[in-house]
């Protein structure tokens, strides 16, 4: 057989490839079957993607109206209050589904892709007031908690917090009590002892001036607990 019969049949198996990657993508190159809500599209990879371009935004909001996504069906009907979720796509700055979704269960090589939800995507007001999308939890330490969430939490993770109480005072014996004590204004991050019984400023400062202690502004940095007595270092 001579190069240019080599070359011929190359080119011919290409071809063929090439041909067959149009005819039917979804057996040649998906990444793996879609959704079950998409399930009917299998065959018709050009319902979401656009040749040699990839996923087409403009065919995604074809038929997921951005006003309706969490509120309505793709057939305009109302979605049940019990499975509606929280509207926040009517909030998007940007139209950029790919960012967030994947309707291919593809391998873990195709699944590592996949980003998750950005909250720079959002509108700057929805992104700076989280209760827009966030409910905050109905726990004790939470439930009279009236501010922005990000003085304690930040936009990446739930957890780790900034600020975890049982670390830094204990809620315990007598301190048991509702923010607003020691938070005043609604201003989580301060705290103020002068709210009770005898912590008032100039009997806290005779007491620690006795005992030598100059620099007692921080409570909680040698006092952690309603016992009394301190349980951390402390500045002359």
């Amino acid at each position: 057989m001579t190069r240019r019969q080599i070359l011929a049949l190359i080119s011919g198996n290409l071809l063929v490839l090439l041909a067959l990657v149009f005819i039917y993508p979804h057996l040649m190159v998906a990444p793996g079957p879609l959704v079950q809500e998409h399930a009917a599209l299998a065959t018709d990879c050009f319902a979401c993607h656009t040749a040699l371009r990839g996923v087409s935004v403009q065919k995604c909001i074809s038929c997921h109206t951005l006003k309706d996504i969490g509120v309505r069906t793709t057939k305009g009907e109302p979605v049940a209050l019990k499975e509606r979720k929280v509207a926040f796509h009517q909030q998007l700055e940007q139209q950029n589904c790919v960012a967030c979704h994947s309707d291919h269960a593809g391998p873990k090589l195709v699944q590592k892709d996949q980003k998750p939800f950005s909250h720079a995507m959002l509108r700057l007001a929805v992104r700076e007031d989280c209760k827009t999308c966030h409910i905050a939890p109905r726990n004790n330490l939470h439930k009279d908690v009236t501010v922005n969430c990000k003085q304690c939490h930040t936009q990446n993770a739930w957890k780790p917090a900034t600020f975890e109480h049982d670390k830094l005072f204990l809620l315990d014996s007598d301190h048991k009590t509702d923010c607003v004590t020691c938070h005043t204004n609604n201003d989580y991050s301060r705290y103020t002892c002068y709210g009770c019984h005898e912590h008032t400023p100039a009997k806290i400062r005779a007491e620690h001036v006795e005992e030598g202690i100059s620099n007692f502004d921080n409570c909680v940095k040698c006092h952690r607990s309603a016992q009394g007595k301190p349980e951390g270092g402390h500045d002359d």
